[in-house]
């Protein structure tokens, strides 16, 4: 009797052992796009009323917008390694678009990158754009192909990239010359084209659209950094390069404005046909698109932000930590899980992404970061992300700056003059009041944090005596 009851059960522990684990859920893609200076109000689903961005528009309809989302810093360079490293700008490598040294704007082998981590773990990685953390010379190990990324085309040098109609553009570390002629260029590519017939943005589009037809199971992340509505600074009021002006070749507008829209209108179009080739590939369900932008709008190469609101309702443009500097457009699609037609007003940043990446990857992230995990708060706007630490930016240019933001409090602080700003940005997003003079207790508090933020480094030295 007893042989009759064990056999059975050992045929059952025998069977379950034999049987294939149950797979675990799919990792999804993550495609991350970046504008290059791309204000807060520059997109119609943000108050834009005369740019058209039906595409952007859609994906925030099938998706989540976020109201407080912050870039990294207010310009280029730091803000794009915060994004990558996941370190605020008083902790990062890269702070500024300059530094002390030679080395101050390129990543190292210990810094750990976004595409490192992903790559680790069995993500295909790729970028496809602007990277402006290390170039070719001084030292090769901040190529994106020393750090992480397996494939790479577009530009190195933030400078470079400044030139919508470059010679030459790179695929991994090798120089593909290009149809253009550039009179008088410098050696990094920086110029303005006499012979304009490849032009870079339509380039990098189409890269990124063959990338993702290529994919087959593995997981991807794909970061895609355009540099549009960036100007080419060294063409002057010319600089809002575009091979035409459509839809506002008519309009009565300034030709720099003519040439700002038709640029975002032009990324506009390349990001449709992008959520389109992710349908046609059945990747559309299993795909985390962000969009967003790496710092506020620019006043260069003839454009006036202030022409179609481009900062939106904050004060503020490109290198100010005000709101309009760093606070940013941040679009979220992924159909079956971001909840399609969400708002959040929960303030997050670019700091963020490393931890979130990390989280989708089903791996943890490292004990340093200054960002979490916005999992949570994608699949359900009204759940605040775990945040025990403020939000901080530092800027080098000129007049060192600081910024702090705890709950509704932001702190701005200068260093040659010494100026303190306070503002409540739950009464006064638009930064009009300075309540510094009356709210001395916490400006002092708020100011021992600002101390707190950021450590010593040679790259990015503070004069002593100026903090």
């Amino acid at each position: 009797m007893r042989r009759s009851i064990l056999i059975p059960g050992m045929m059952f522990l025998l069977l379950s052992c034999s049987l294939p684990a149950k797979p675990s859920p799919l990792r999804p893609n993550i495609l991350f796009i970046l504008a290059d200076d791309l204000g807060y109000g520059d997109l119609g689903c943000y108050g834009q009323k005369r740019i058209r961005t039906p595409h952007l528009d859609q994906m925030a309809r099938e998706g989540m917008r976020f109201t407080q989302a912050y870039a990294g810093s207010t310009v280029c360079a730091p803000s794009r390694c915060v994004l990558m490293t996941g370190l605020h700008t008083g902790h990062c490598r890269v702070r500024g678009n300059g530094g002390a040294t030679p080395l101050a704007q390129v990543l190292r082998p210990n810094d750990l990158t976004v595409a490192r981590l992903l790559q680790q773990t069995g993500y295909r990685t790729a970028l496809i754009g602007k990277w402006g953390l290390g170039d070719v010379g001084t030292s090769q190990v901040g190529l994106p192909t020393r750090q992480g990324f397996h494939e790479f085309f577009g530009y190195l040098n933030q400078s470079h990239a400044h030139n919508y109609y470059p010679s030459y553009l790179w695929r991994n570390e090798t120089k593909v010359n290009l149809r253009n002629v550039v009179p008088n260029e410098r050696p990094n590519g920086t110029g303005v084209a006499s012979q304009r017939v490849d032009y870079s943005h339509d380039l990098v589009a189409s890269e990124a659209i063959q990338f993702i037809r290529r994919q087959d199971k593995t997981p991807f992340f794909l970061y895609l950094a355009f540099t549009i509505p960036h100007a080419n600074n060294e063409a002057g009021k010319s600089g809002m390069e575009i091979p035409n002006l459509y839809p506002y070749e008519n309009t009565d507008w300034p030709a720099p404005q003519k040439g700002h829209a038709a640029m975002i209108t032009r990324m506009d179009h390349d990001i449709g046909r992008i959520l389109e080739t992710l349908k046609e590939m059945d990747l559309d369900r299993n795909t985390l698109v962000i969009f967003t932008s790496d710092n506020g709008p620019h006043r260069e190469g003839g454009n006036n932000p202030d022409f179609n609101d481009s900062n939106g309702p904050f004060r503020g443009i490109k290198r100010d930590l005000y709101e309009g500097g760093i606070r940013v457009p941040f679009i979220a699609r992924w159909p079956g899980t971001v909840p399609a037609n969400s708002l959040n007003r929960q303030p997050i940043w670019f700091a963020d992404f490393l931890p979130t990446a990390a989280a989708l990857a089903k791996t943890s992230a490292p004990v340093r970061t200054d960002g979490v995990n916005l999992v949570p708060t994608l699949r359900n706007p009204s759940r605040a992300p775990r945040r025990s630490q403020p939000f901080y930016w530092e800027f080098h240019e000129g007049n060192f700056q600081q910024a702090l933001l705890k709950d509704r409090w932001k702190i701005i602080r200068r260093a040659k003059d010494k100026t303190v700003e306070l503002y409540d940005l739950g009464q006064d997003p638009g930064e009009t009041k300075n309540l510094a003079p009356s709210y001395l207790r916490l400006v002092k508090n708020l100011e021992e944090r600002l101390d707190r933020s950021r450590t010593e480094t040679p790259d990015w030295p503070t004069q002593k005596g100026q903090l």
